[in-house]
This record gives C-alpha cells, sequence and structure tokens, in this order.
C-alpha cells in the first residue's frame, strides 16, 4: 500500500464495489492456480466471447502474492478521523486541487450542469485515490483480479470483473499484458473498476475511447456518472462542519437518525461558517470523534460517499476534504477523548459481540456497525452517546 500518494487499492478492501452480475458457481475458489484459469476460459467461452478473445486475454495470466499481501493490509484505517485527514490532507493537495480545477474548468463546468457532482467532489477523489493521476498503481490488472477471485476471502466480488475487463478488451480498451492499475483491478485517475467503466464510463474528450488513465476529461465524467448512478443527488450538499450544543441529546446523533436541518437548527446546532445550507433537508449529526472532537452535518448525498466506499474514515475525509476544496476551512479538531488503540478496539469488538451486537469483523476499525453497538451500550450505561468507544466503556462493559 502506498498511502503517501492514494489509498484506494485499499478501499476496495472495504468497498462495496458497484453490483456486478453473480460469479457462476461452476468456478470455485481456491485449489491450483492453473485449474482455475482453465475453469474461468471454459466460463468465458460459455458466456459467448470468441475463442480467438479468451485465448489471447487468458494466456498470460499469472497469480500475484502481492495482490493477496496488499489486500490483507487494512492497519490505516485504525487511525482516528483528524489523524487520518491531516494524514491525506496537505497543503500541496490543496494547490494542485485548486489548479486542476483551473486547468479543467470547462469540463467541470460540464460535469455540474449535466450531473449535477460538485467539482470538490471529484477533485477529492481524484487527489486520494490517484494524488491527482499521478500514482495510479502499477498492478497488472488482469492479474489481480485473477489472483482475488481465485482467493476464497471475496471471489464472488471480483470474478465477475474478469469477464468486464474481458469485455473491455475486446472493445480495444484493455490490454491484458499492459494494462496497470490498483492491487485491487481499479484502473485510471479515479479508480473505476472493469464493470464500472463499461457500465458509467463517458467519452469526456470525444475521441472514440473511455481512457481512464491519460484523459482527465474521462476520468472526470465517468466519475460524475457514477457518482449519479449510485444516487448522487444534483446540486445538494453533502457535508458541512457545525457547532453543537453541549445540551445535546448524543443519542440522537450518528448516521441514520437524520431530521430536518431547521430541527437541528431549533436544537441549537449552528453552522461554523455561516448559515446551514439546504434548511428543509433531512440530515444527520456526525461525531467522527464524539461529542468533544469535529462536528458535522451529514446530508443524504454523504451516504452515496459509502456506495463508492466503505470505510467511515475514508468516506468522511474525502467528503470533508471536497469542502475544503471549495472554500471551507481547516475543522476545529476540538478536544477528544484519546482513540483506543488496537488491541483494545479489537476487545471492545468482542465484548460487543457477546452482546450481540453486529460489528462486523473483529480487525481494530472503528466502522458504522461498531459505533452502532458502541452508542447502544453508552446508552444502557448511562454514558454521554455519542458513539466514540472510551476506556471507561471499555471497563464498564
Amino acid at each position: 500500500m502506498r498511502l503517501r500518494h492514494h489509498i484506494a487499492p485499499l478501499m476496495v478492501a472495504l468497498a462495496g464495489l458497484s453490483a456486478a452480475a453473480p460469479a457462476s458457481a461452476s468456478v470455485p475458489c481456491g485449489g491450483s492456480f492453473g485449474d482455475f484459469v482453465a475453469a474461468m476460459r471454459a466460463e468465458a467461452l460459455r458466456q459467448g466471447f470468441d475463442r480467438a478473445s479468451v485465448d489471447s486475454f487468458f494466456s498470460g495470466v499469472r497469480q500475484d502474492p502481492a495482490v493477496i499481501r496488499a489486500d490483507r493490509a487494512q492497519g490505516i484505517f485504525q487511525m482516528p478521523f483528524t489523524d487520518f485527514a491531516r494524514r491525506l490532507i496537505s497543503n500541496d493537495r490543496l494547490v494542485r486541487g485548486q489548479r486542476n480545477a483551473q486547468q479543467w474548468d470547462a469540463v467541470f463546468d460540464r460535469i455540474e450542469r449535466d450531473y449535477g457532482v460538485n467539482r470538490g467532489v471529484l477533485l477529492a477523489f481524484w487527489a486520494f485515490e490517484t494524488d491527482y493521476g499521478a500514482v495510479q498503481g502499477d498492478f497488472n490488472t488482469v492479474n489481480a483480479l485473477m489472483t482475488l477471485s481465485h482467493d476464497c476471502r471475496r471471489p464472488d466480488l471480483f470474478r465477475p470483473q474478469v469477464f468486464a475487463a474481458l469485455q473491455l478488451y475486446t472493445m480495444g480498451d484493455l490490454d491484458p499484458a499492459r494494462t496497470t492499475g490498483a492491487w485491487a483491478g481499479e484502473i485510471g485517475m479515479v479508480q473505476m473498476l472493469p464493470g464500472d467503466i463499461i457500465r458509467n464510463g463517458v467519452d469526456g474528450d470525444g475521441d472514440g475511447h473511455v481512457r481512464l488513465k491519460t484523459s482527465a476529461p474521462d476520468a472526470l465524467m465517468s466519475g460524475a456518472n457514477m457518482l449519479r448512478a449510485l444516487g448522487w443527488r444534483a446540486n445538494e450538499p453533502w457535508l458541512v462542519e457545525i457547532v453543537v450544543p453541549q445540551s445535546l441529546d448524543w443519542s440522537q446523533t450518528g448516521l441514520g437518525k437524520a431530521r430536518r436541518v431547521s430541527d437541528w437548527e431549533a436544537l441549537g446546532v449552528r453552522g461554523r461558517s455561516g448559515a446551514l445550507p439546504a434548511r428543509n433537508l433531512p440530515a444527520s449529526v456526525l461525531l467522527p470523534q464524539g461529542r468533544n472532537g469535529p462536528a458535522f452535518l451529514a446530508y443524504p448525498n454523504f451516504d452515496v460517499y459509502f456506495e463508492w466506499n466503505k470505510s467511515f474514515v475514508y468516506v468522511t475525509t474525502a467528503a470533508y476534504f471536497a469542502t475544503r476544496l471549495e472554500g471551507a476551512p481547516v475543522f476545529e479538531a476540538g478536544n477528544p477523548s484519546p482513540a483506543l488503540p488496537e488491541g483494545q478496539m479489537k476487545a471492545l469488538q468482542q465484548k460487543l459481540q457477546a452482546r450481540g451486537h453486529d460489528v462486523g469483523a473483529i480487525d481494530g476499525i472503528l466502522g458504522a456497525l461498531t459505533r452502532a453497538a458502541v452508542q447502544k451500550e453508552q446508552m444502557r450505561l448511562g454514558l454521554p452517546a455519542d458513539a466514540w468507544p472510551t476506556t471507561e466503556l471499555l471497563n464498564r462493559l
């Protein structure tokens, strides 16, 4: 994983990845990789691909152990929001974001007009995924997809992407020997999987092809089209920093507990930098590090970020960075309680799981499921129910 430039490869380990057709049960995972390749070739023929294309596509495929190692490395998501954001957001990325906004102003104007997606949103993804196209990954795409399809951890997620890559090959938009990208098979400046390219790719520069590796218009417009397909609501906000009163009922905060913005205002919630937008829309109060840390109002478009990626800390950071690129100030960090170290977080997840809560994997990552379980236990124990785990909660459990 190359965190200093982008974290998209690791994202796929947690991402929902746009829906694709289920993998054929006739191609089991595991076993001999050679036998697996033969079974995938046979499945491709059954799906109607011509034999010459199938033979050429699979002829040089190799298993890549580095892909599996990258897939298992997810420690970065154990960082709290403030640390994660400070690590990914730099002045250099802000400056280059502003330069790219100017350079591709006409493209962003078209995107905002046709798709209703703000330029800050796409610039933030572009920055985090590939450092504005500078670091797109050097893993052979077909080898990566075949390796992850053969691995029994999540074969149904990646196997359809192999056949999507084969389709791109028949269209002249992928070279099995030379196309490279992220370890999880994503391609291009905004890191899209082959299936997403087929469904949402846009020829933004009018050359007759969708070239996400070399064409910024293609990449940006394809990303906007995918966000719209995932449910992005045109010309609506996604995240706004707020100031919350200490009298707020913390149990009413968190995702999935939305109320109208005007109702939050009636409870004393205020915009940190001016009036809150879209007062009639539903929104949730988001406290990434509890009641003493940063505070945001998350609008319906914030939920779309989780369709792009499942990591809470990544989503919140990407959404916040998008607001920075559009002029928002640096967030107020506050003085939150220290984050639990990995061992204690895993112990907390085990205790929550033992009490019947669904926390997903015991991975030491404070994701949405763990946050919801923490908040429920805080309510039961009479603690401030802000969904931020503390040593006191761990000891009480």
